[in-house]
């Protein structure tokens, strides 16, 4: 029974890590090369430049967060292996105080003191599922995909990159610089109220009411950041 339920919640950790991956990296995107754009458009009357600039920075954000993504990931690997270790040391030092350990799973999880003992000395007989019941139901760890860091370091990179060509766009196309900060400005509410919504819609949650919630604080964020970047400039 084990065996097929397993796969089932493997690919349902993997989708909601790649969802991650995708909210890290596209939030981020869309809100620091605006924000850079528009503080930059106050300073200078180039389009060219600012164009360049961005892309130079998304590059360095996509590369960063990229990393980041990656060591949070190894970093998963590593603690799950520690505590894995430390187990099967256990199991083997202590087993009488981790079977009561099972017991007290079991006793939370409702079961009557028959089915404790029984479970508990069944489970005793073999390691390996031993192990790997303190894991799950003692310290709540799913045994993580070893490439999830490599996995999330490019969804993480790419989201950022696709995120933060939006709001570089409208330099792109248009001369002037004001009028490309308006079309700049649209386009990025555009994309948070869109990525808000697909975003909310891939975890369960209410749509319309995460669309809003992802505009706003987009908004905020990049208002802020827009502010600092013309301080700066002025």
């Amino acid at each position: 029974m084990h065996q097929h339920h397993h796969p089932h919640e493997e690919e349902h950790f993997s989708g909601s890590q790649l969802v991650k991956d995708i909210v890290i990296g596209m939030a981020d995107g869309l809100t620091v090369p605006f924000a850079l754009a528009a503080g930059l458009s106050g300073a200078l009357d180039q389009n060219s430049l600012i164009v360049t600039a961005g892309l130079a920075e998304i590059a360095a954000g996509s590369i960063a967060m990229g990393l980041g993504g990656y060591l949070a990931g190894k970093t998963e690997v590593e603690h799950y292996e520690a505590e894995l270790k430390r187990e099967q040391r256990e199991i083997v030092e202590l087993p009488e105080v981790e079977k009561r350990e099972v017991r007290e799973i079991l006793e939370e999880m409702g079961f009557d003191e028959n089915t404790q003992h029984e479970f508990t000395e069944k489970l005793a007989k073999e390691p390996e599922k031993w192990i790997d019941f303190m894991m799950k139901y003692e310290l709540g760890l799913e045994k993580p995909d070893p490439k999830q860091a490599s996995k999330s370091a490019a969804t993480i990179g790419i989201s950022y990159i696709v995120g933060g060509i939006v709001p570089l766009l409208p330099y792109v196309f248009f001369e002037d610089t004001t009028e490309a900060l308006l079309w700049s400005c649209g386009l990025t509410m555009l994309s948070l109220l869109l990525f808000g919504y697909y975003k909310s819609k891939a975890i369960g949650q209410d749509a319309v009411k995460g669309a809003f919630r992802v505009l706003i604080v987009g908004t905020i964020a990049a208002g802020a950041a827009f502010g600092i970047a013309k301080w700066i400039s002025g």
